[in-house]
C-alpha cells in the first residue's frame, strides 16, 4: 500500500512552522495513543503513521529531502521508519514527556532494563519401565540465576542510577550521515536513558549470577524418545529482573531386552518346542505387569500371534493402555538324543502310513513371484547328470 503524504496525515499545510507540526502532531497522539486504544489495530495504525510524518517534517533536513524527493528520497537516504512502538518512544521520549506528564496518570511511558532470560534444554536418560510407568527426577543444571547481593538490580545497595552521561536520558543519539541525521540507540545505556553509578561486585551490573540449581521433573506415564517436557520458568534467570526463561527436558529412553514399541503398543516373541505346538501346553510369559499364562493349542503354527489387551503403554493423550502381542515361535533342536531320534522316526513313519504312501505327495502350489526380494536356491545334495 502506498504512502499517504506526511502532511495530509498531520493535517498541516507545507507553509506549516515547526511549533504548528508539533501541535498537530500531539492532537494525533493523544488521540491514537496504544494505552488509549488498547487492542485497537487501526488507532495503532495511525499512531505509527503519524510519529513517521512528525520525525520527518520536525527535522529540517528529512524535511528537504521529503519535499523535494518524496518518500522515495527518505528511503534512498536510509530512513525506512520505525520499527514498533518503543523505537518511537525512544525518539520522541522528550516530546512524549512534555505530552502526557498529564491525562495518563501524570507520568511518562517507562522504559525497563528487564530482559528475559534464555530457554535451556536438558537431556534426561530414562530406563524403559520408568518411561512407560512415568516417574519422578531430580536433575541439577548449571544457569544464570538472580543475585542475591543486589536483588537482581544490578547495583550496589545503597545506589541509584543516574541519566546516561551519553544521551543525556533521551536513549538515542543522532549520528550524522553527510547531510543526513540518523538516530541510534545508545551503546552505553542501551536506550534506557540511565545507567549504573555503583555496579554489584558480585554480578557486575547484570543482575544475575551461576549457579546450581536442582530441578524436580514429573515423568508423566507413556512418554517416548525424543519427546520434550517444558518446565516454565526454570531456566536462565531473567536479565536486571526480568522474567526466568523455560527449561526444556528432552527424553531418552533405553531399550527393553524383551519387548519392542510401536506408539502405545508392546511387541514381544516366546519360542516353544515342536513338540508343544503339536501337542498344546501352558506356558508362561513376561509382561510390564508380571508373568502371565498362554494357552498353546494343539497344532500350533509358527508366527502364530496372541493379543493380550490393556497389557501395552499407558496412552499418553488419553485413558486405558496399548495392547501387548507375543509372536509364537516354534524352535528345532540341532542336536537329539538317540532315544529323541527313535521317537521322531516312528512318529514320521506313523505320519506316512496316515497319508497312505511312504512317499509323501507334498502339497505344491503357483505363486506368481513379484520379481522382489532375495532369492535362496534349493539343492538336493546330487549332482546333475
Amino acid at each position: 500500500m502506498d504512502k499517504r503524504d506526511y502532511y495530509q496525515v498531520l493535517g498541516v499545510s507545507r507553509q506549516s512552522t515547526e511549533d504548528e507540526i508539533k501541535r498537530a502532531y500531539r492532537k494525533l497522539a493523544l488521540q491514537y495513543h496504544p494505552d488509549r486504544n488498547p487492542g485497537n489495530k487501526e488507532a495503532e495504525e495511525s499512531f505509527k503513521e503519524a510519529a513517521e510524518a512528525y520525525e520527518v517534517l520536525r527535522d529540517p533536513q528529512k524535511r528537504r529531502i521529503y519535499d523535494t524527493y518524496g518518500h522515495e528520497g527518505l528511503k534512498g537516504a536510509g530512513f525506512n521508519g520505525f520499527r514498533g512502538f518503543e523505537d518511537i518512544f525512544s525518539s520522541f521520549g522528550d516530546v512524549f514527556q512534555e505530552f502526557f506528564s498529564f491525562g495518563f496518570g501524570g507520568s511518562p511511558r517507562q522504559r525497563t532494563a528487564a530482559r528475559p532470560g534464555d530457554d535451556l534444554l536438558y537431556d534426561l536418560n530414562l530406563s524403559f519401565e520408568e518411561a512407560v510407568f512415568g516417574t519422578e527426577k531430580e536433575i541439577e543444571i548449571e544457569t544464570l540465576g538472580q543475585c542475591k547481593q543486589c536483588g537482581g538490580s544490578g547495583a550496589e545497595l545503597g545506589s541509584r542510577e543516574a541519566t546516561c552521561p551519553m544521551c543525556e536520558g533521551r536513549g538515542q543519539v543522532v549520528q550524522s550521515q553527510g547531510f543526513f541525521r540518523v538516530s541510534a540507540t545508545c551503546a552505553r545505556c542501551q536506550g534506557l536513558g540511565q545507567v549504573i553509578v555503583s555496579p554489584c561486585a558480585d554480578c557486575h551490573g547484570q543482575g544475575r549470577v551461576k549457579q546450581k540449581k536442582k530441578v524436580q521433573v514429573k515423568v508423566p506415564a507413556g512418554v517416548d524418545s525424543a519427546m520434550r517436557l517444558r518446565l516454565r520458568e526454570e531456566g536462565e534467570g531473567g536479565y536486571r529482573g526480568g522474567k526466568a526463561g523455560d527449561l526444556y527436558v528432552r527424553l531418552h529412553v533405553q531399550p527393553h531386552e524383551l519387548f519392542d514399541r510401536d506408539g502405545d503398543h508392546l511387541y514381544a516373541k516366546v519360542s516353544i518346542s515342536f513338540a508343544q505346538a503339536i501337542l498344546g501346553d501352558q506356558i508362561e510369559v513376561p509382561t510390564l505387569d508380571g508373568v502371565k499364562t498362554l494357552n498353546i493349542e494343539p497344532g500350533a503354527q509358527p508366527g502364530t500371534v496372541v493379543r493380550f489387551a490393556g497389557e501395552g503403554v499407558p496412552r499418553l493423550k488419553g485413558y486405558g493402555r496399548g495392547d501387548l502381542f507375543i509372536e509364537i515361535e516354534v524352535k528345532i533342536p540341532e542336536h537329539v538324543t538317540p532315544r529323541q531320534a527313535e521317537l521322531i522316526q516312528e512318529f514320521m513313519e506313523i505320519d506316512r502310513e496316515k497319508e497312505g504312501s511312504k512317499l509323501r505327495k507334498w502339497p505344491w502350489s503357483k505363486r506368481k513371484s513379484s520379481g522382489k526380494g532375495n532369492r535362496v536356491e534349493a539343492s538336493s545334495g546330487h549332482g546333475h547328470s
